[in-house]
């Protein structure tokens, strides 16, 4: 059977550090091409994937798009949405890095395309594969927690100085801001988890001097089951929290610390070198059970070679896409009200 010949328009840290090593990884996928138009990181694409065509534009790459047959797309926000639509244009399946697009009309439009051309679409949810959520869901789905009643999920970080990119200095039609980088993670990790949203409230705040979009956020979401979800987003947070806390009538789950395969993916490690992947050692375990009563959980094994695991198997064996298309809608629908929230109370505080 014929390799996935794989294209990867942008090749910032999306494109080279989450998505070329997981697509080499996967048997069935061959990194074809790399669109950049620097030469900086199109040295960097030669260097790191012997063999690589990169090309400056991609309007080159579908000007003959019939040597490949996936598309990934890891550029700036802003561009998700067209660049999807014209590589649905083509025929070519494509994944979009999260957020999907940067408004549900836009995702709307692109999942309609996709539908009309037969084209398969998902979207890089990576984070469903986090060993510490896919703990987290297995309790629940095992009961251990009893009732659910609130879900604290948290990406902060300690980042005092700015870097002065677009995620810091855009606007909302660029989708800046940690509401949308890290907000798409939490809230997809919460519908998956709770299924549908009946309310939303929102606080956002831009912290650090220069900013113009948000670096600091909460997202209070209340779901159909009376599940909270209470969700934290933050570039100023000095003392990092819990990364989960799951409050259940039975008792509750406690871990802190990120996946470990981010790290291990900056780093230069790749999931087929033959080393454990995605494991986390035992003092950095969760704990559950009631104070004064509690164990220690293994945390099972992160996987984000899951991802393009699934994507190939959608392309060909005709299984479902690793992440529905329409779940990123969902997301961004909340996140849309999120944003509407915070200008209601922003209002309210004058």
């Amino acid at each position: 059977m014929a390799e996935i010949r794989v294209a990867v328009v942008g090749y910032g840290l999306a494109g080279s550090v989450f998505h070329a090593p997981l697509i080499a990884a996967e048997p069935r996928m061959r990194l074809d091409a790399v669109v950049t138009s620097s030469a900086e990181r199109a040295e960097q694409a030669r260097r790191e994937h012997p063999g690589v065509r990169v090309v400056a534009a991609v309007g080159q790459l579908f000007a003959d798009p019939s040597g490949i047959d996936l598309v990934v797309i890891a550029t700036p926000n802003r561009s998700h949405a067209s660049i999807a639509l014209a590589a649905i244009e083509a025929g070519i399946p494509v994944v979009v890095d999260k957020p999907f697009t940067v408004t549900s009309a836009e995702a709307e439009q692109v999942i309609a395309a996709a539908d009309r051309r037969g084209v398969a679409l998902s979207v890089f949810q990576n984070r469903r594969w986090d060993g510490d959520f896919r703990t987290v869901r297995t309790l629940i789905a095992n009961g251990r927690l009893g009732e659910v009643g609130r879900f604290e999920s948290r990406f902060e970080r300690w980042r005092p100085v700015t870097k002065g990119g677009w995620r810091e200095l855009g606007a909302a039609a660029d989708g800046a801001g940690s509401l949308y980088d890290l907000g798409s993670h939490l809230v997809d990790q919460a519908l998956t988890l709770f299924g549908a949203v009946t309310d939303v409230y929102c606080e956002l705040d831009g912290r650090r001097a220069g900013v113009q979009a948000d670096d600091d956020a909460f997202l209070a979401l209340t779901h159909t089951s009376g599940v909270r979800s209470h969700l934290w987003m933050s570039a100023v947070s000095a003392q990092i929290g819990p990364r989960f806390r799951v409050l259940g009538s039975e008792g509750a789950f406690v871990v802190h610390g990120l996946d470990p395969q981010e790290a291990a993916l900056r780093a230069g490690r790749r999931p087929n070198d033959g080393h454990p992947w995605g494991t986390v050692e035992p003092d950095c375990w969760g704990k559950l059970g009631a104070d004064g009563d509690t164990s220690r959980i293994p945390t099972e094994p992160g996987d984000y070679p899951a991802f393009y695991r699934a994507m190939a198997a959608a392309l060909r064996d005709g299984t479902p896409v690793p992440v529905d298309p329409h779940d990123a809608l969902e997301t961004l629908r909340i996140l849309e009200k999120g944003l509407r929230a915070a200008d209601r109370t922003a209002t309210r505080r004058q």
